[in-house]
């Protein structure tokens, strides 16, 4: 007889909020992550070379990648505290 793996899987779904602010020049993007009662919020930006032609979705882009980058390293910093924590116990 073999073996019976005995993992539970669960499944779950998280939300990240995005709002993107633009005006001509600067596109800013803030993100907020509500995950397990902890709350991050991370902030990107984007300024277009006033001599290069307008391409908001490329302003978008940048902005929504640092934000979500900015968003990745608070994450990763509360995980790290939390092992932290938890080893010195």
């Amino acid at each position: 007889m073999g073996s019976r793996d005995t993992r539970s899987i669960v499944n779950k779904d998280i939300t990240i909020k995005v709002h993107i602010e633009e005006d001509d020049s600067t596109t800013t993007v803030r993100t907020v992550l509500d995950l397990m009662g902890d709350h991050f919020e991370a902030q990107g930006r984007a300024r277009r070379n006033p001599i290069d032609e307008p391409m908001p979705v490329v302003g978008e882009e940048l902005a929504l990648a640092r934000a979500l980058n900015g968003l990745q390293m608070n994450v990763m910093e509360a995980a790290q505290d939390k092992i932290a924590r938890y080893l010195s116990i």
